[in-house]
């Protein structure tokens, strides 16, 4: 398998795919303690269900390897990201570089008025399959939208509580 921080397997993973998906939410914190709980890789498994999240090389900033393992019944999907930009408290960017996920994603989180934030979710995803997984994106489209929306829905709970970060 090819690195997954080879320059040249970087660059290919992150060109953006055919398959697009963004959630988002208002977070009743300000935009620092809400970053904050996203770059928290390893508590994202409190809010992201049915996965565990750790960081394989680095330290969780910019250059690190982290994985997300969602195991769902017998089903394991592993997804490797290099985390190739932290711009704190507005964004952080990834490349999904593993094998059956790949594609740039990004964490926004925006300073509103009243002490609020907005976090937006953005995935680009390389489809697999070739013509079968651009047939088959419109069908998976809706179940990844609502995965990333409860997802933030969680984390902004989390927040607004207290447990995050």
């Amino acid at each position: 398998m090819t690195d997954p921080g080879a320059p040249d397997e970087l660059r290919a993973a992150a060109q953006r795919g055919a398959g697009e998906v963004t959630a988002s939410v208002i977070v009743n914190a300000p935009a620092e303690r809400v970053f904050a709980a996203l770059l928290a890789w390893e508590r994202q498994s409190e809010w992201i269900p049915f996965t565990t999240v750790r960081v394989v090389e680095g330290d969780g900033g910019e250059g690190s390897l982290v994985e997300a393992v969602t195991t769902l019944g017998p089903a394991v999907l592993r997804d490797r990201m290099r985390v190739v930009r932290v711009d704190a408290p507005y964004e952080i960017g990834v490349v999904h570089c593993g094998t059956l996920l790949r594609g740039p994603g990004v964490l926004r989180c925006t300073q509103l008025a009243s002490g609020r934030s907005q976090v937006v979710w953005h995935e680009w995803f390389h489809l697999p399959g070739g013509p079968a997984g651009r047939v088959a994106w419109p069908v998976l489209w809706p179940g990844s939208k609502f995965g990333l929306s409860k997802a933030l829905r969680r984390l902004a709970r989390q927040v607004e509580q207290g447990r995050l970060p």
